[in-house]
């Protein structure tokens, strides 16, 4: 996995380390071989996430993580699996930005590392590049069964666990 790192916020220290574990896990986890693809990770702060949320979203507020695929492989029906994507000369799935006063903040609140939160977020992202979302009720619980899968893999409590 090729995963490159801008970080605009100093406090994402750890972000290469974490966005390596997160992706190569996710990937590995729907059996896609890692060392192909190209997912792009800008490590900001609430204040360019807010921008970015209002520019892409029509949201003008802070959120912990977007992402932007390289291609649309949603799946067609709720709850079906996302379209795989193409292997060729340009194997990019996408943007993801994640920042860190949300992070941290949801983290607290959650009583867990922002290390943990963190890695959940970027599962989380990766998935969205690879075609999952939860806006329709089964894709929302196939979507959170594969984080709470590939978070255990990695020795991570299921994030949606009350």
């Amino acid at each position: 996995m090729t995963v490159d790192c801008i970080i605009e916020d100093d406090r994402w220290s750890d972000i290469e380390g974490l966005a390596a574990i997160a992706t190569d896990a996710t990937l590995n986890h729907l059996g896609f071989e890692p060392s192909v693809f190209e997912i792009s990770i800008l490590a900001c702060d609430d204040a360019r996430i807010a921008a970015l949320n209002a520019d892409f979203r029509d949201k003008p507020k802070p959120t912990n993580v977007l992402s932007w695929p390289s291609d649309e492989r949603a799946a067609a029906e709720d709850g079906e699996m996302p379209l795989s994507p193409q292997i060729g000369p340009d194997n990019a799935l996408g943007d993801i930005a994640v920042a860190y006063d949300t992070c941290a903040s949801e983290a607290k609140a959650a009583g867990k590392p922002i290390h943990d939160h963190t890695i959940h977020l970027l599962v989380h992202g990766t998935l969205h590049l690879l075609g999952f979302d939860h806006e329709r009720d089964r894709d929302a619980t196939l979507m959170e069964g594969l984080e709470t899968e590939i978070l255990g893999k990695l020795g991570l409590p299921d994030p949606y666990k009350d």
